[in-house]
């Protein structure tokens, strides 16, 4: 899943229109995050974009395939979807695409975080007193 310096430069400067973006590394992928929200994933040097009922169809209508993270388990896919090299390259395009995909990721529930702390305590069986 590398993603090289020059594909991720291009990508942010066709979707300079959205605004401030940022990219963060993760696990050899990039994601995309404009006003803090994680609208998009750069992997294998492909573009994904956030997916939601609203937008969902731009994708698949095109024969899109939904990012899958892991090669041994082709089975588990993401909310994010392969863009169309015609729409990655027209820049005022791709910026019509990621404004929805940020509205679709503005709409997702807030991810739970996990629990900070010490675990429970195991449960104890009450002593038999005699």
């Amino acid at each position: 899943m590398a993603v090289s310096r020059d594909y991720l430069q291009y990508v942010l400067e066709q979707l300079a229109g959205l605004g401030e973006l940022r990219s963060q590394r993760m696990f050899g992928a990039a994601g995309l995050y404009c006003a803090e929200l994680f609208f998009a994933i750069v992997s294998d040097d492909t573009l994904y974009l956030r997916v939601d009922d609203s937008n969902r169809e731009d994708f698949t209508a095109r024969g899109m395939a939904p990012f899958r993270p892991f090669a041994d388990r082709p089975e588990v896919s993401m909310t994010y979807y392969e863009v169309p090299a015609e729409v990655l390259e027209d820049g005022a395009v791709l910026v019509s695409w990621g404004q929805r995909a940020l509205a679709g990721a503005a709409r997702a529930p807030p991810r739970k975080k996990p629990r900070r702390g010490r675990p429970r305590a195991a449960r104890r069986a009450p002593s038999a007193r005699s």
